[in-house]
């Protein structure tokens, strides 16, 4: 019996030493996402722990996020180590001093300004007192609408008076079921089911900025925890869940469907046939840069060279 004793106690022994090596060579990465369709390859890493399958040292914390100033803040203060967000916001903290760099571009999608009024069919009819919902100053709904009311208005402050920033579920409920506001600038799957249910599309993201862009880009520190090779296997992860959602229509339905708590039927119909593309090509960096700064929101003129992480510029 003592020896059976002794045995257990030295596998007892050997399993807690096992446990406390494994906690201590375990990185802990806390990643910020914000709400839509256009985060689904993160959903897909998270629901299929693709990134702790690429390299078994990660532990990733997901934390969801109303906004980009939240983002920036909890970049900040140290408590974030990867946040994904629209190009725009990502230049106002680089900006402000923010020494993030663009690690990946994650997804292209439509965008939209949706109006619960019939009579309104463009910004022409949208006057300067209406109130458009929109994640907040700044964000790059903002920035869409101050483009595209520099163009068809001659002012790209138009609407500035008129903004309230509220995050996308609480924007369709508002324009749906009240009279609080006159329209939302939104993305899928909001801009998918308002769309459905009768609501006019004032204005889509493509016509605003007058081409194609990236809606949602990674950014990161990098630093001795954020080194070059954690960069590297989470981007590498970000691909493999790129090409899942291409490759298997049905998984990636089934999975999304749980995650955005929607019929798979629906979500299989927003991902393939609505205009979603997931990939990490960073389109119109050049662009928003170029406007930002006519508009006064930066100071600088950077470049992709001095924005985007190069593992080379390191070494």
């Amino acid at each position: 019996m003592k020896k059976i004793g002794l045995v257990m106690l030295l596998c007892l022994s050997i399993l807690f030493t096992g446990c406390s090596t494994e906690k201590k060579d375990t990185t802990t990465v806390k990643v910020a996402v914000q709400y839509g369709l256009a985060y689904a390859p993160l959903a897909i890493c998270q629901e299929l722990q693709l990134i702790e399958k690429e390299n078994p040292s990660i532990s990733v914390e997901w934390i969801q996020l109303n906004n980009t100033a939240a983002i920036r803040e909890a970049m900040l203060s140290g408590d974030l180590d990867i946040g994904f967000l629209g190009i725009p916001p990502f230049l106002i903290g680089y900006e402000n001093g923010m020494p993030w760099k663009l690690f990946t571009g994650l997804s292209e999608s439509p965008l939209g300004l949706m109006t619960n009024q019939m009579q309104v069919e463009s910004l022409t009819d949208l006057n300067g007192e209406a109130k458009i919902a929109l994640p907040q100053p700044g964000s790059i709904q903002h920035i869409l609408l101050m483009m595209a009311a520099k163009k068809q208005l001659g002012d790209s402050t138009f609407y500035d008076e008129s903004l309230l920033s509220v995050k996308h579920p609480d924007g369709m409920e508002l324009l749906l079921n009240s009279n609080e506001i006159d329209a939302h600038f939104t993305s899928p799957p909001y801009l998918f089911e308002e769309k459905k249910l009768g609501m006019n599309e004032v204005l889509s993201g493509e016509e605003a900025f007058g081409g194609e862009f990236t809606f949602i880009v990674g950014a990161v520190y990098p630093s001795e925890k954020m080194n070059d090779a954690v960069i590297s296997d989470i981007n590498q992860a970000i691909i493999k869940a790129q090409a899942f959602i291409k490759e298997n229509p049905d998984q990636s339905a089934a999975l999304l469907g749980k995650a955005f708590n929607l019929d798979e039927s629906v979500i299989h119909e927003y991902l393939y046939d609505m205009g979603l593309v997931y990939d990490q090509t960073i389109k119109g960096l050049d662009y928003f840069v170029e406007f930002m700064k006519e508009e006064q929101f930066l100071k600088g003129t950077y470049t992709k060279d001095e924005l985007v992480w190069n593992p080379e510029d390191e070494q």
